[in-house]
């Protein structure tokens, strides 16, 4: 095990750990909140695993998206955005009876909570990706017309990789030229051409 493997392993466990001890609390604190104010039984039990859970689902969505080249949808930045205002809210809510010290203690637990699930995803959308498999290149657009300088400039930009035997992915060529989808697909389609025998 090298010396990078032992690092992100052991991150990885620390965060999983401070999102656990937070999760815990940050779920006591709701369900507590949620049974004071007319909740009871299954749906006091369950209402913080629905705004913890949709945390955690919108930012799977998201790392899904952004290591497949594509932007984050609208939808899962609402729900990101609503999952926290609510955790942190009903922490918040939950310690007021207690003075404004008692808000910021209570609300420690989902900015933790949060803080680590976030630092999970962004360790892993930026760990390498899988090399790209020359025999399923990326489907060729017909109606997007690509000029010849751009081959050019793709084939040069990516040099380094086509002597590697690898295709680069379409998110490394939209984002080193700068195109959109279908054009970065047809680009990537030209350079599995290149590949040397």
């Amino acid at each position: 095990m090298n010396g990078d493997r032992t690092i992100r392993t052991a991150t990885a466990a620390v965060v999983l750990a401070v999102a656990a001890f937070a999760a815990v609390v940050s779920y006591s604190h709701i369900y507590d909140l949620g049974h004071a104010h007319g909740q009871s039984g299954t749906a006091a039990r369950l209402l913080p695993l629905s705004v913890d859970g949709l945390i955690v689902a919108a930012s799977l969505v998201m790392l899904q998206e952004a290591r497949n080249g594509r932007k984050a949808p609208v939808l899962a930045r609402i729900m990101l955005g609503l999952g926290v205002a609510a955790t942190v809210g009903a922490n918040v809510a939950f310690g007021a009876a207690f003075g404004v010290t008692g808000a910021i203690i209570s609300a420690w637990p989902a900015v933790a909570f949060i803080g680590s699930a976030e630092l999970l995803i962004v360790s892993i959308r930026r760990a390498q990706p899988v090399p790209a498999q020359v025999a399923d290149p990326a489907p060729v657009t017909a109606d997007v017309a690509v000029p010849e300088e751009l081959h050019v400039q793709a084939a040069t930009t990516f040099s380094a990789e086509l002597a590697a035997g690898r295709i680069p992915s379409i998110r490394a060529i939209r984002s080193q030229l700068h195109v959109g989808q279908p054009r970065a697909q047809n680009v990537r389609a030209h350079l599995a051409t290149l590949l040397p025998d």
